[in-house]
């Protein structure tokens, strides 16, 4: 059966609901594995040890002879921007540092219904403003495959499944906050279609439309993202935007790729990806991904690469998406002082400055000046649509790069980790511009990214497979799945199993 920690979430609700693990005892061996590598990663920045050993006994002992949810006693992650009941939640600032909420975000409630136990908080940047994990009050998360590089934002839930301290974390994905760091770190995600699990967004309900961000599951198998999707979802009041619950997306895992058509682009819209070596050189983000395409077209399908061009270039794209989050950011500052919290003049020193430089462009930003960010935002769905007539998956590399190096290293704007500047020698902008997940979520698509293989460096690489919006059941077949996955290491457990023992992640021998 594998060690506890190497289990996946439905593995371990099933050695738990058969007796074959104790609750206790799964809870107790993920503490002893936060205490040996999460010093070296920095993946979770709160661990609530009373609170899930208190909720394991409480379940263990209602559970007796009950029938049991499908994450029974699973312990998980929660993204340290979402409120969990009693759990210090800092939404990675100062400002926040000894924030308790009171109430719990609907999705990780649904988790907690379905037996699942919140082990801790996982890293964030703050506010969730860029694409890197970390921020000045818990410093940078690793991926655990290289302390001195990133995990990728804006979350280290990715991190913490990698590492072994849960099986299961929650993210939310915008522009990428979940499949960059899922691809970072060697794990699999599915941030589903736009409105499949609905978003709070008091005062403003309409707000999280533009971009159309989705919670998603950060996990080690397929089963458990579309497991993790389901129970998610469904229609809330609260959300005008949210749909009715999928069909189920475990019934999908069963079917394999035969006749579907897969259409592969290496640089949708024309970015720089760091390209396919010279030979015996060590693999970058696009041969990582080129060396899994043969796996689905042994699984059945038919695939093709596609010289897809979106309507606009990516410097223009990266512009647009630079332009709306600010907007974002500055509603967001709006209302912490509508609710007595001054991000811009009651904390000097406190806020950091990137996040800071964010609002008050969005503040300078008027409704004339944003219409034609609209005009753009439309013409990508379209685009897009000719496609999707022709394929039923789009598969891209997720990320442009090969891993981005944490703040000590040579990419760092005061205490920020950013990434490079240039690919290729084409101009990127450093906080977004080196991953290849905007379009996707432009458009609403459920997109999944698929751990292939490591890069020269050891970082794992991640494969983008995408379908039509309301397409989630296609993305999630397991078969397929397995295939690329086996075909980036024949023979070998998933990539982020090796990360189970790395002596390096021991920070007691760092």
């Amino acid at each position: 059966m594998g060690e506890t920690t190497e289990l996946s979430a439905i593995r371990l609700a099933q050695a738990i609901g058969g007796r074959a693990v104790s609750p206790v005892d799964a809870v107790h061996a993920l503490f002893v594995r936060i205490e040996k590598v999460n010093p070296a990663v920095n993946a979770l920045v709160t661990v609530c040890g009373e609170r899930a050993l208190d909720r394991t006994a409480a379940e263990r002992a209602v559970s007796d002879g009950a029938e049991l949810g499908p994450l029974h006693d699973v312990p998980i992650g929660v993204k340290g921007l979402d409120p969990v009941a009693g759990v210090p939640t800092a939404c990675g600032s100062l400002v926040f540092a000894e924030d308790v909420p009171q109430e719990i975000i609907w999705c990780v409630e649904r988790l907690e219904q379905a037996g699942a136990i919140v082990m801790g908080e996982t890293n964030a940047p703050e506010f969730g403003f860029k694409a890197t994990a970390g921020s000045g009050l818990s410093g940078p998360a690793s991926t655990p495959f290289d302390r001195a590089m990133n995990a990728g934002g804006s979350c280290g839930s990715a991190a913490a499944v990698a590492s072994g301290t849960v099986p299961l974390a929650q993210g939310f994905d915008a522009g990428g906050s979940s499949r960059v760091p899922a691809a970072f770190c060697g794990v699999f995600t599915l941030m589903p279609s736009f409105g499949r699990v609905p978003v709070p967004a008091k005062p403003n309900a309409v707000r999280r439309y533009d971009p159309m961000g989705c919670y998603a599951p950060l996990v080690r198998t397929v089963a458990d993202a579309a497991l993790g999707v389901e129970l998610m979802s469904g229609a809330r009041p609260y959300d005008p935007y949210s749909l009715p619950a999928p069909e189920k997306l475990t019934d999908a895992l069963h079917c394999d790729l035969t006749g579907l058509t897969v259409a592969y682009s290496p640089d949708p819209g024309g970015y720089p990806v760091e390209p396919e070596p010279e030979p015996e050189a060590e693999p970058e983000a696009e041969a990582v991904a080129q060396a899994a395409l043969p796996a689905p077209r042994e699984a059945g399908a038919t695939v093709e690469e596609v010289g897809f061009r979106l309507p606009l270039p990516h410097a223009d794209l990266t512009t647009m998406w630079r332009r709306k989050l600010p907007v974002a950011h500055a509603e967001s500052a709006a209302i912490a002082r509508d609710n007595g919290i001054d991000l811009l003049g009651a904390y000097p020193g406190s806020v950091g400055q990137g996040y800071l430089d964010s609002v008050r462009v969005g503040e300078s930003l008027g409704a004339v000046d944003l219409r034609p960010e609209d005009l753009d935002h439309t013409r990508v769905p379209y685009s897009f649509e000719g496609l999707f007539d022709r394929y039923d998956l789009v598969v891209s590399p997720v990320n442009v790069v090969a891993g981005i190096p944490d703040s000590a290293g040579r990419y760092s704007v005061g205490r920020d980790t950013v990434g490079p500047d240039t690919v290729e020698g084409q101009a990127v902008d450093p906080l977004v511009g080196w991953s290849l997940t905007s379009p996707f979520t432009l458009i609403g698509s459920p997109a999944a990214s698929v751990p292939v293989g490591r890069a020269g460096n050891g970082v794992p690489g991640g494969l983008r497979l995408a379908a039509r919006r309301r397409g989630d059941a296609l993305v999630v077949r397991r078969r397929g799945d397995a295939l690329v996955i086996r075909a980036a290491a024949p023979g070998a457990r998933l990539p982020w199993a090796v990360a189970y023992q790395d002596p390096d992640l021991d920070a007691t021998s760092a």
